[in-house]
C-alpha cells in the first residue's frame, strides 16, 4: 500500500486560529489520502487533544515554548488567555518557534522517508514559507479571516496611508477598487504605527513573506468576496482558492458557561426570529460605560436577548462576572418573564445560531462568528473592537447589507436610544431575507449535491492537485 502525502498546518498561538485549522484538517482527513499533523505549543497541544474525537487520525506535534522567557503571564499559549494588550506580543515571540519547526520537519522527512508534500501555515507565521522553500516542500498560507477584511489589514499595514495625512479619511493605495478608510476605523496599535515603531516592523516583516507562498487559501466564498480575493491575486500573480466556509462544530471549543440544552429550552419559549444573540467572541469585551448603556438598551428594546458576558476592560479577563458591572437589579429583572439571559464566558454559540428563535447577532464580527451567522441566515449587528473587524463590518454593511453597526472600539460611545433603533433594523423582514440570500450562497460553496457545481469543494481539490504536482519539484525562492 501507498504510504500516504504529509501535510503540516500550522496555525497562530490563537484560539479563534485553532477552530479553522482544525476544521480544514478535517476536511482533508476525510479524503483518506494524507498523513494530517498541526503543530503548536504543549499548552495549546494538551487542549486540543482534548477536542478531538478519539477515532480522529490527525496527530499534533508540540514545539517547545516558554512564555515566562518572553515577558509573557505563566501558561500563556494563546491570545484568548492574555489581557488585551499582550496578543500582540505573542506574535512577536511566536518568531522564535522557527529552528523547533525547522526541527520537525526534519524529523518528519526522517520519519516518512521524504518530506512533507505541502505545509500550510497562518498568515502570521509567514516565516514558515522561508523553511519550506529551502527544502523544495510546496508552501501555503490559510487566511482564516475574510479576503475583503484581511486585504484591508495588509494594505494598512504595509502601506500606513494614515501617516501621510491629517485627514480623518484616507484612500488605500493598492485596493482593486477605491475604498477609503476612517481613522476610526483602526486599531489603537495602528493609529500609532508609522513605520519606525515594533508592530510596523513586525508586520512589515511578517505580511510581504506571505507573497512568497506558492498560493493562498481563505476561508470565504468566491462569490461572497471577489474584491478581497482580487488583492491576493494582483499583489501575488499567485494561486488564491476560496474554500470556505470550512465546518467542524465540535473540533476546538471551550466548554460553554451553560448548557446547550437549557440554552435550547429557553429559546423554544420565544417565537421564530424574536431573538437577539450577543457575545464579543473568545477573547474580547467592551468597557464598563459601555456595558452599563448596552445593557439599558437592551432593556428598553423589550428584545428577548442571550448575553454572552465576559469581565470589561481593564479587569482580569479570566475572573468572575460582577453584577456591578450591570445596571442594578438587571440580570434579576431580564431572568423575570425570561426577557433575558445572560450567560458567562462562554455560550454554545453554534446552537444558539442554529435555533429558528435567533433572530440576529450583536458580534465584535470576528470572521469565525460572520461565518457561523451567515452560514445560518442570521443578519448582524456589528461592533468590531480589533483587527480586521471592522473591515468585515464594512464589506457587510455596505456590499452585502447584511449589518448595521453600531459602535467601534472598545472606548466607543453607545446610546441605549442607538440600541434599540438598530437592534429592530436588523430584525426586520428586509435585512433577513437579504441574510438568508448570503445563506444560500455559502451552502451552495460546499454542498456536495451530484450534478453540482460546489465552488469552495473545487477549490479545495484544486488546491491540493496544484500541490500534488509540485511535490517533489524545487521550489525556486522570489
Amino acid at each position: 500500500m501507498a504510504q500516504k502525502q504529509h501535510i503540516v498546518l500550522f496555525p497562530t498561538l490563537c484560539q479563534g486560529h485553532f477552530i479553522p485549522f482544525l476544521a480544514l484538517a478535517a476536511h482533508l482527513e476525510q479524503r483518506n489520502r494524507y498523513t494530517i499533523t498541526l503543530v503548536s505549543t504543549p499548552l495549546n497541544v494538551k487542549n486540543l487533544q482534548s477536542t478531538l474525537p478519539p477515532t480522529t487520525s490527525i496527530r499534533l506535534a508540540s514545539l517547545p515554548f516558554n512564555g515566562l522567557e518572553h515577558g509573557l503571564p505563566p501558561n500563556s499559549e494563546s491570545t484568548d488567555t492574555l489581557p488585551c494588550h499582550l496578543p500582540l506580543r505573542l506574535l512577536q515571540v511566536s518568531e522564535t518557534l522557527k529552528p523547533s519547526f525547522e526541527n520537525l520537519i526534519s524529523e518528519i522527512t526522517r520519519e516518512d522517508g521524504r518530506p512533507p508534500f505541502c505545509i500550510i501555515s497562518d498568515m502570521f507565521l509567514g516565516w514558515t514559507v522561508e523553511i519550506a522553500k529551502r527544502l523544495g516542500i510546496f508552501h501555503t498560507v490559510f487566511v482564516v479571516s475574510g479576503a475583503y477584511g484581511t486585504a484591508v489589514y495588509f494594505s494598512l499595514w504595509l502601506n500606513l496611508p494614515h501617516s501621510k495625512t491629517d485627514s480623518d479619511e484616507f484612500p488605500l493605495p493598492d485596493f482593486p477598487e477605491p475604498i477609503s478608510i476612517h481613522r476610526s476605523q483602526l486599531t489603537n496599535h495602528l493609529k500609532l504605527a508609522n513605520g519606525s515603531d515594533a508592530l510596523s516592523q513586525l508586520h512589515q516583516r511578517l505580511l510581504p513573506l506571505c507573497f512568497r507562498s506558492d498560493g493562498f487559501l481563505f476561508n470565504t466564498v468566491e462569490e461572497l468576496e471577489k474584491t478581497g480575493l482580487e488583492y491576493f491575486r494582483r499583489k501575488t500573480n499567485r494561486p488564491v482558492w476560496a474554500i470556505g466556509p470550512v465546518k467542524n462544530v465540535s473540533y476546538a471549543r471551550k466548554e460553554p458557561g451553560i448548557s446547550a440544552d437549557r440554552c435550547l429550552s429557553w429559546l423554544n419559549l420565544h417565537c421564530p426570529n424574536s431573538v437577539l444573540y450577543v457575545s464579543f467572541g473568545s477573547q474580547n469585551t467592551i468597557s464598563v460605560s459601555q456595558m452599563m448603556e448596552l445593557a439599558m438598551g437592551l432593556e428598553a428594546s423589550g428584545t428577548p436577548f442571550i448575553w454572552v458576558v465576559r469581565p470589561p476592560v481593564g479587569f482580569d479577563i479570566n475572573e468572575e462576572f460582577r453584577a456591578e458591572w450591570l445596571p442594578e437589579g438587571f440580570e434579576e429583572r431580564m431572568a423575570e418573564g425570561k426577557r433575558g439571559m445572560l450567560v458567562r464566558n462562554w455560550g454554545p454559540q453554534l446552537e444558539i445560531l442554529s435555533h429558528g428563535s435567533t433572530g440576529a447577532f450583536l458580534s465584535h464580527c470576528g470572521w469565525n462568528s460572520t461565518v457561523e451567522s451567515l452560514s445560518r441566515g442570521v443578519p448582524l449587528i456589528g461592533w468590531p473592537l480589533s483587527a480586521e473587524q471592522f473591515y468585515n463590518v464594512k464589506m457587510m454593511e455596505e456590499k452585502l447589507g447584511v449589518c448595521v453597526e453600531i459602535a467601534r472600539g472598545y472606548g466607543g460611545e453607545i446610546e441605549r436610544s442607538e440600541v434599540e433603533r438598530v437592534i429592530k433594523e436588523v430584525m426586520g423582514e428586509e435585512m433577513r431575507k437579504k441574510a438568508l440570500e448570503v445563506k444560500e450562497m455559502m451552502n451552495d460553496a460546499t454542498r456536495e449535491d451530484k450534478g453540482s457545481v460546489a465552488s469552495s469543494l473545487e477549490a479545495l481539490d484544486e488546491f491540493l492537485t496544484t500541490a500534488i504536482r509540485q511535490d517533489g519539484k524545487p521550489n525556486e525562492c522570489v
